[in-house]
């Protein structure tokens, strides 16, 4: 039996499933991928509205993960760079903080700036120079806490919490207590320190059209449903059965599998919501941060302080909400206006779009960096993939498609002897 002529079957064609299908074509495969969908990406996914590239969520690249360095080819994906800081709405003032080591034009503003203590900016650099020593298996056997408790422990002011950790974080852990992972904590910063906060040019759903490219021998079945996966067959979801010799989920498994269904993930929930405006009231590529605890907005970002494909008049606006209290609709919209203007001053703000995303990203316990290929196998022919076999991240979803793949072909070499 040739190689191409195995039934490899991949449910889903997000990260995860293009890293496991990417990996079986280099070692001579030809799987096939079943997306629910009508284009790839999973939760990496940008329109076009009014002339906008609106990513389905404020979402960033980390340079620094070694999994997006191994499987993506970065200066094809012309990616913008961030500028390493924060801009923080604070008494109605902006109050930009950085690390003055990677990019000096910060050095100023985060001295002066009215965030924090002293004390706490000597911390910070502290933290930087210990995790920049710290290896990521370190990070990962480490004690876990939550990342409230981590902070703490180490001495940092509640105002330096509340006016940086917090949003900064709350923003990327999609929770605003900080009740995530220390692990996850350590890992996200040592990120940060050794690369760059970065979007492609084209939106980040060029993340997945750039692995989708390098497939040469690959199916996709898209706006293809699966209702159930049992060892040997796929069932979709209008009644047609498909048969496979190795199964690959590289989405939420325990819907799919009847052995799964009392194991379903918890997610964290956001929404983020595009304007239009006239100009930038952060003129850097910074995040901006609401230092406020009743707010409904987490952060801000101008997309068009970086270069984008499209090209517009006027401004792009993202607005993170991590907690809607209870809003939606148009009472939402009209909330975050209102805190646009009374905490940015941003006056004049036209609505574009609102995404709300009920699963952003997997609350997950025990985090880990990566899985063997082993431990993917969930009975001989079926594996699991996915960034909620580990942490939720754009890195771990490659690796945990990585060593699902993996585990396949360690099966199959066991056939070939």
């Amino acid at each position: 039996m040739n190689k191409q002529d195995f039934k490899i079957h991949i449910v889903g064609a997000g990260i995860s499933g293009l890293t496991a299908a990417t990996v079986l074509e280099q070692n001579g495969y030809f799987p096939v991928i079943i997306e629910a969908s009508d284009r790839e990406g999973g939760r990496v996914k940008t329109d076009i509205v009014n002339g906008y590239q609106l990513d389905h969520g404020f979402q960033v690249l980390l340079t620094a993960y070694p999994a997006a360095q191994k499987y993506l080819d970065y200066e094809s994906l012309e990616l913008q760079n961030f500028l390493p800081g924060a801009s923080i709405f604070k008494n109605k003032k902006q109050e930009i903080i950085g690390d003055p080591l990677r990019d000096a034009s910060l050095l100023l503003s985060t001295v002066f700036a009215n965030v924090g203590t002293v004390a706490d900016k000597l911390k910070i650099l502290k933290l930087n120079t210990r995790l920049k020593k710290k290896t990521i298996e370190e990070i990962f056997s480490d004690k876990e806490q939550t990342t409230l408790s981590y902070l703490k422990e180490l001495d940092f002011s509640s105002s330096m919490i509340n006016d940086f950790f917090k949003p900064f974080f709350s923003g990327i852990f999609l929770e605003d207590k900080l009740e995530t992972s220390s692990r996850m904590f350590e890992f996200v910063y040592k990120m940060f320190g050794e690369g760059d906060a970065a979007v492609p040019k084209g939106g980040m759903e060029e993340i997945p059209k750039q692995l989708l490219h390098h497939l040469k021998n690959t199916v996709i079945k898209y706006n293809t449903s699966v209702s159930s996966i049992s060892d040997d067959k796929i069932k979709l979801g209008n009644g047609e059965e498909i048969e496979s010799d190795f199964i690959i989920v590289a989405t939420e498994a325990s819907n799919l599998i009847q052995n799964l269904k009392n194991q379903a993930i918890e997610w964290q929930s956001s929404d983020t919501l595009y304007f239009e405006t006239e100009n930038r009231t952060i003129k850097k590529p910074l995040i901006g941060l609401i230092a406020n605890k009743s707010t409904v907005i987490n952060n801000i970002f101008y997309h068009t302080s970086l270069e984008t494909t499209t090209n517009t008049d006027k401004e792009l606006l993202s607005v993170t909400v991590v907690d809607n209290q209870g809003l939606s609709g148009k009472a939402l919209i009209d909330q975050v206006q209102k805190e646009l203007k009374d905490l940015c001053g941003i006056t004049s703000s036209t609505f574009i779009k609102h995404y709300r995303i009920p699963k952003s990203l997997p609350k997950l316990g025990e985090l880990n960096y990566k899985i063997s290929p082993s431990e993917t196998r969930l009975t001989e022919t079926i594996y699991l993939a996915g960034d909620v076999q580990l942490n939720g991240s754009l890195n771990a979803a490659m690796l945990a498609g990585e060593s699902a793949a993996l585990g396949v072909l360690e099966n199959l070499e066991g056939l070939f002897k």
